[in-house]
């Protein structure tokens, strides 16, 4: 991974993010990934409403593997950083962490495809969208 292919989004934790005991509820962390990565397709031109209008798209989540680390709490401000870590025809690879300052709280994994929006099947990814992807991830996924 090189470090100009690391996309950065910053959040607030809010009240209505913890649980009882006052961290982070475990299945907030898959929202806060799924944002980042809306986000970072927005950055490099990706649509997501327009690509499915346009193309008969869409992404979606096929499998997601998570590694707890540390809490999150109320009012922390974390960093969620999202990287390409393999880009297929049809799928892409995300690796995405939540860090507070300097500690890394959370670790994921995300295989994301690619599918037609009318059957829901596999499809390849849109070449104008294909393009968009590959002039933002690390130059050694294109090897």
């Amino acid at each position: 991974m090189t470090q100009d292919a690391l996309f950065r989004w910053t959040l607030r934790i809010y009240y209505e993010d913890t649980d009882a005991g006052g961290i982070v509820y475990y299945a907030n962390y898959l929202k806060y990934f799924e944002r980042a990565r809306t986000e970072w397709l927005r950055q490099v031109g990706i649509n997501q409403v327009e690509m499915a209008l346009e193309y008969q798209a869409m992404f979606v989540v096929k499998s997601t593997a998570v590694d707890y680390h540390l809490p999150a709490q109320l009012d922390d401000e974390l960093q969620i950083t999202t990287t390409v870590e393999k880009l297929g025809r049809a799928s892409l690879v995300f690796v995405q962490e939540a860090w507070r300052n300097d500690q890394c709280l959370v670790s994921a994994r995300f295989k994301v495809g690619c599918v037609d929006a009318q059957s829901v099947r596999p499809c390849a990814i849109p070449k104008t969208v294909l393009k968009a992807v590959q002039q933002n991830i690390s130059p050694l996924l294109l090897n």
